[in-house]
């Protein structure tokens, strides 16, 4: 009897362990919602006003870098360049569009020979995104972030 009587107050000590409750800490739980986001994809992509009207996401991604390119396009189409021989390229730009709507130029990836005979083409480029109507940011999860994009960008001077 004696040796049931402990057995059964060491069972009751060892089973209140597991009915313990596990804390965790905020900082657990949003390390954790932090590795189930997709950091790449956005809620909802940069936009303008013209875009307004798109209602799906895919819309108003095709509607924005429509803009977009077409604003680089005009800018580069009323650009003089002279050139002594015939540049054919495709540039890579990186633009970034802040949190707050602000775009800017981080990179642009050009040939050496394009830029010997287009000296002033990133100045132009430059200045034409800082040209763009307002653009509203990006939004992840309700909040206005900071996106990229990698725009392709055909030049072609005979």
């Amino acid at each position: 009897m004696k040796y049931a009587s402990v057995t059964l107050i060491l069972l009751v000590f060892i089973s209140c362990d597991y009915l313990s409750v596990k804390k965790t800490s905020s900082e657990e739980i949003l390390k954790e919602e932090l590795q189930t986001f997709n950091w790449n994809e956005l809620d909802v992509y940069p936009a303008f006003s013209e875009c307004d009207s798109a209602t799906t996401k895919t819309e108003k991604k095709a509607c924005f870098e429509r803009i977009l390119t077409n604003h680089l396009s005009e800018s580069l189409a009323n650009q003089h360049f002279v050139v002594s021989q015939e540049v054919s390229d495709t540039l890579e730009l990186t633009v970034v569009i802040t949190g707050e709507g602000k775009t800017s130029i981080t990179d642009v990836k050009v040939k050496d020979e394009t830029v010997s005979e287009l000296p002033n083409l990133k100045q132009v480029l430059h200045k034409s995104i800082d040209s763009l109507p307002k653009i509203f940011p990006a939004i992840k999860r309700g909040q206005q972030v900071t996106s990229q994009f990698k725009l392709p960008v055909v030049i072609s001077v005979n």
